[in-house]
């Protein structure tokens, strides 16, 4: 099940929970931005976001390319990718592989440290990582406000993130994940679609729909 972990960790903006309070002075200007999404997507009762999953290995080789789609609603979330889905009510969570038709289902854990892929959108920043504004670019028309957080514990693999946030709309549009073993993950937002009608089924695992699924019941 090694590329859940993977994947759970890349659609959680690649945070690990545990990490110590910021010792260090973080870049006022670079919370503003951040403070900014975090506000506008707690305005908002839901979220569809396509994206695409890119890992590098060293000297940038392209070693994996994926498209999924992430629906959020509040703290309940389904990530879809080829051949995987990880399903969350806030209550259980289910990770789905389709190649050997195996659910695996485990308690949420709902300490303040434990990260989700709603979090990515929120406040995780602040406890951290240590953040500074890196300037702006111009990607496929938009103004990106580039932002490089460093992590607070400097055992962890991940040395440095950079988020790439849309000025105009005030929302995630990139973020590269650098691993000190040479591997990049760049998580590329394509499409965003605010307040959209989400049933609350959809964050539930229906085993009916998949014939035949083998449950590993991890509770």
């Amino acid at each position: 099940m090694k590329k859940f972990v993977l994947t759970g960790m890349l659609l959680s903006g690649i945070i690990f929970s545990g990490m110590a309070q910021s010792k260090g002075a973080s870049d006022p200007k670079a919370k503003t931005v951040l403070d900014g999404v975090s506000n506008k997507f707690k305005s908002l009762k839901t979220v569809v976001a396509n994206f695409i999953l890119k890992v590098e290995g060293a000297n940038n080789s392209v070693t994996d390319s994926k498209k999924g789609t992430v629906y959020l609603k509040g703290a309940k979330y389904k990530v879809t990718l080829p051949g995987q889905e990880i399903i969350s009510d806030n209550k259980t969570s289910w990770t789905y592989a389709k190649d050997v038709n195996e659910v695996t289902v485990n308690n949420v854990d709902q300490s303040s440290s434990a990260m989700t892929p709603a979090k990515l959108f929120t406040n995780f920043y602040d406890k951290d990582y240590l953040y500074k504004l890196d300037g702006e670019t111009t990607e496929k028309g938009k103004v990106l406000q580039n932002i490089e957080l460093t992590p607070t514990d400097k055992s962890k693999n991940v040395f440095k993130v950079i988020v790439s946030i849309d000025k105009k709309n005030q929302s995630i549009a990139k973020m590269k994940v650098f691993e000190k073993n040479g591997n990049h993950y760049t998580y590329e937002i394509t499409n965003f679609t605010p307040n959209t009608n989400l049933s609350d089924a959809l964050f539930s695992f229906d085993a009916k729909k998949y014939p035949g699924v083998e449950v590993v019941d991890l509770r």
